[in-house]
């Protein structure tokens, strides 16, 4: 009887142990095969280069290749919904970027909700637009560029790359809380809108950082001001937007998710090592060429950040009226 207890108990606590045994098990073994990540922009952009520099990072500490996989269209909602429908195995990675907060609203109709639909995994960087103007705009601060505008309402072209962009969106929430106009230009995209603003075709944008710091610094361009609650390190005697106008703040983020059910250790395991890399001195050189700052944060961390950016992009949307392509 005692011998058959006995036998009974140990049975019981190999019951136990043996979900936590396989979740450490199943973490320590991933990832068996190669991980894909997949950019809803074009090859050459600053997400399809972040998402190269994290991968490669991640091939290197896990053994494992983490192959950048690029799939453009419908501002990047195609790359967002394979992911959604992939297994959730730690085998098929989103690369976030503040796209996915706006399409939240921006698009009536969509067969996913990313908020639902996907987990935070780490956060990789963040960076922020920046208030460029034409060299040949009357205009050197932002005061002077809001006087400019409310004397001259709807008569200035606000160039971004595509109605929904972070760009657009930016200057529509630049509008909206400075109560001024400008006529939006959208383009297929930030470099043709940039080579624009180059040659005075339009007069503004609230462009990426990465895209136009080369530019700002070879005096092509003219920045009034950097979107972020702060100055930015790389460009430190340009003057933040929330300095004139209180609370205006936007950037973007890039970092990566997974699709929902996706095994916690998994995650955990792949946070740990993003969050490494970001801290390794020549990954953040690598960023800083960029114009960008690296953004270690935890899932939970990354995940409250994405709401916010949603409930804030929503707004702007609803305000701007602005529909997708």
């Amino acid at each position: 009887m005692k011998r058959a207890r006995r036998n009974f108990l140990r049975l019981a606590a190999g019951t136990v142990l043996l979900p936590v045994t396989s979740r450490i098990a199943r973490a320590q073994a991933y990832p068996a095969r190669p991980v894909r990540i997949l950019v809803g922009f074009a090859p050459g952009g600053a997400t399809d280069t972040s998402a190269r520099l994290i991968g490669n990072w991640l091939s290197e500490r896990l053994g494992q290749q983490f192959i950048v996989e690029n799939r453009p269209g419908a501002g990047t909602n195609i790359a967002t919904e394979a992911v959604v429908r992939s297994p959730p195995d730690g085998y098929t990675l989103l690369m976030v970027t503040a796209s996915n907060a706006i399409n939240a609203t921006l698009y009536e109709k969509l067969n996913f909700n990313y908020m639902r639909d996907t987990v935070p995994v780490a956060g990789v960087i963040r960076y922020p637009n920046v208030v460029e103007v034409n060299n040949d705009l009357p205009v050197k601060s932002i005061p002077e560029f809001i006087a400019y505008l409310k004397a001259n309402p709807g008569k200035l072209s606000m160039a971004s790359g595509g109605i929904g962009s972070s760009q657009h969106l930016a200057g529509e929430l630049f509008k909206m809380m400075t109560g001024t106009d400008m006529a939006h230009v959208p383009y297929r995209g930030g470099a043709p809108a940039l080579v624009d603003l180059l040659g005075g075709r339009v007069q503004v944008r609230f462009g990426v950082l990465p895209e136009s710091i080369s530019v700002i610094k070879e005096g092509k361009l003219r920045a009034l001001a950097v979107c972020t609650a702060k100055r930015n390190e790389f460009l430190p005697d340009v003057p933040t937007v929330g300095d004139f106008v209180p609370g205006r703040e936007a950037s973007s983020v890039q970092g990566l998710a997974t699709p929902k059910g996706t095994p916690m250790e998994i995650i955990e395991k792949l946070n740990r090592e993003v969050n490494a890399g970001l801290a390794d001195p020549k990954i953040k050189g690598r960023f800083a060429d960029l114009g960008a700052t690296v953004f270690p944060v935890s899932p939970a961390e990354f995940t409250k950040f994405l709401a916010d950016e949603t409930e804030k992009w929503g707004k702007v949307v609803r305000f701007a009226g602005a529909k997708a392509e």
